[in-house]
């Protein structure tokens, strides 16, 4: 272990120092236009009242509007004293902002006048995700916690409309909840949700019902499987390609894959990316697949061919998520370096930026496999050289 006077250094392993050195090195590149806040970034969506700007949750407990384009990060929801972990935009107008917390509650503002609104007590442990649906008339919340269950909650009066847990199969820690547009209808909204154990669930809710929706089995056609078993260990994150006519699921996992889930065969594996090491995001456009998570790089995946196309390097620690900006044309990322950056998603701008890494990489050979003393210049441009010193 190495020893030194610098209280960074103290209980430091020799490779632990050497990664506190290197995202240290790492991080005053400009590598997608970085936004520098003063926080650990934990989650984002799009902001449907501010086009191109985010949402974006803070680990110092508030949340921060971003205009990705100016990089303007001045208004601030302030209010919980933990961390803020998940962020979705709902009721009336799409004019309330919700956000959940390690001090388990979810809170809220007006989005418009940054206002504070009600707050939703009911968890006993963090509140780990949050998604807003329509059931029926009502504006409702939908919560996912540590404490392994899914809450409802009628926003308008803060009532809780059911407490949800899976009792056949042991359901984890909350990490994702996402609404099927395709299945849903106005009387019942069908939830998706995936949790630290690898099982992702399919709940059809009513304003008085929940059902939880058995799967059919892939390899036994007359049978029924309690869940979707298609990863080893946690789903981190759920995406629904609207692109696509029949919304696929796509889904994103600790064991470093990113998989799309056929609906028109249930739900079982189609396609796979494997990203490597933890998969914290997956987003979908008409073109591509972009993956992100712990090894810090946004990766662009050819859709067609399924082929890694551009890998996107700039931050230096885990990325949280990913939002696709400006209808399918950029996406941005958002990471515990504190750092917000937007990536071009337009092939001309993707071959450019692997063009510039080629051109680089061939740089940093050359420079390697010189002899020592050797002159890295071509013989014109040692006599320009000589002729400029003669000058």
């Amino acid at each position: 272990m190495r020893q030194g006077t610098s209280t960074g250094h103290y209980f430091q392993t020799d490779a632990e120092q050497a990664q506190t050195e290197r995202r240290a090195a790492k991080a005053s590149n400009k590598n997608g236009d970085p936004i520098v806040l003063k926080s650990k970034l934990l989650a984002a969506v799009a902001d449907p009242s501010t086009p191109g700007s985010l949402l974006i949750a803070e680990s110092t407990g508030s949340v921060r509007r971003v205009d990705v384009d100016s990089g303007e990060a001045k208004q601030v929801f302030k209010g919980p004293s933990a961390p803020v972990t998940c962020v979705a935009v709902g009721g009336p107008g799409n004019l309330t902002l919700f956000a959940g917390s390690w001090d388990k509650d979810i809170w809220s503002w007006n989005l418009e006048t940054r206002a504070p609104g009600r707050k939703y007590s009911g968890h006993t442990d963090f509140v780990k995700a949050i998604v807003c649906a329509k059931i029926g008339s009502k504006d409702c919340l939908v919560s996912g916690g540590a404490d392994k269950k899914i809450m409802v909650w009628d926003t308008e009066t803060g009532s809780r409309i059911h407490v949800i847990q899976d009792q056949t199969v042991s359901m984890m820690a909350l990490q994702h909840l996402i609404i099927d547009p395709l299945e849903s209808t106005p009387e019942a909204v069908v939830l998706v949700s995936a949790s630290s154990d690898p099982h992702i669930r399919r709940w059809r809710i009513t304003a008085s019902t929940v059902e939880q929706i058995k799967e059919a089995s892939s390899s036994e056609p007359n049978s029924e499987r309690h869940g979707i078993l298609e990863h080893d260990t946690t789903v981190y994150k759920l995406f629904f390609d609207t692109e696509d006519e029949d919304v696929d699921l796509w889904t994103s996992s600790g064991d470093g894959t990113a998989k799309c889930l056929s609906r028109q065969k249930g739900f079982a594996t189609e396609d796979t990316i494997k990203h490597g090491n933890h998969v914290r995001a997956v987003a979908v456009t008409n073109q591509w697949i972009i993956t992100a998570g712990r090894d810090e790089d946004v990766k662009v995946w050819d859709r067609t061919s399924g082929k890694l196309y551009c890998t996107l390097e700039g931050h230096y620690d885990e990325v949280t998520d990913l939002v696709i900006l400006a209808q399918g044309n950029l996406v941005a990322s958002v990471s515990i370096d504190g750092t917000v950056r937007k990536w071009p998603l337009h092939k001309n701008e993707l071959d450019r930026i692997n063009k510039e890494k080629d051109e680089k990489a061939k740089e940093v050979q050359k420079e390697d496999s010189a002899e020592p003393g050797e002159s890295l210049m071509t013989l014109e441009e040692e006599a320009e050289l000589a002729a400029l010193m003669e000058d």
